[in-house]
């Protein structure tokens, strides 16, 4: 997974995680949704990227500009 990648990911999942928190559980599949998105960019692997074949990580020429 690259950096840009779990960055997204983090604040995505702070952003759904603070609504469920401030709006009192209104959010609630937003919360868990929110937990495993940041889980998968601390953890640095993504299932449904790995099920579908997916990386945003740079290897060999494919970073080269």
């Amino acid at each position: 997974m690259a950096l840009w990648d779990a960055i997204v990911r983090v604040l995505i999942g702070a952003i759904l995680v603070f609504l469920d928190l401030e709006k009192d559980g209104i959010f609630e599949i937003g919360f868990w949704i929110g937990i495993i998105l940041m889980l998968s960019a601390i953890i640095g692997l993504c299932p449904l990227y790995k099920i579908a074949g997916i990386s945003t990580k740079c290897e060999g020429e494919t970073c080269q500009s």
